[in-house]
């Protein structure tokens, strides 16, 4: 086997595997099998102010980040198929994007325990 697949198949390993986990994640924290901790999910003050808080951050954030780890699942085989350069393009495409939609679920769920659960105290 080449070295460049093996790197290559290190490197889809790497990038499925951090997708995986983002998706197990989002759900996990939405349905409150993970609770508030100091090494999953959303991290801020709003979040962290109550279990009903990390409920409802971490339901609104959902679609985004699924949909952060997706688009690193979905980049990974592609690296399979493309040169060097091209497979570089891809992971710092798939990155950015998920980094942009987990910055974005971080934005909806801070917003839904301010709209939602910080009136009511």
């Amino acid at each position: 086997m080449h070295p460049d697949t093996v790197a290559d198949l290190v490197l889809l390993l790497v990038l499925a595997g951090a997708g995986l986990l983002l998706v197990w994640c989002a759900r996990a924290t939405a349905s409150g099998r993970i609770g508030r901790n100091q090494v999953a999910g959303i991290r801020t003050a709003p979040p962290l102010a109550s279990d009903d808080a990390w409920r409802t951050a971490h339901r609104a954030a959902r679609p985004l980040s699924e949909a952060a780890g997706w688009a690193l699942v979905a980049a990974s085989p592609v690296l399979l198929v493309v040169d060097d350069a091209a497979g570089l393009v891809v992971v710092l495409v798939a990155t950015g994007l998920a980094l942009a939609l987990t910055v974005g679920g971080l934005v909806v769920g801070t917003r839904a325990v301010r709209r939602e659960v910080w009136p009511r105290r």
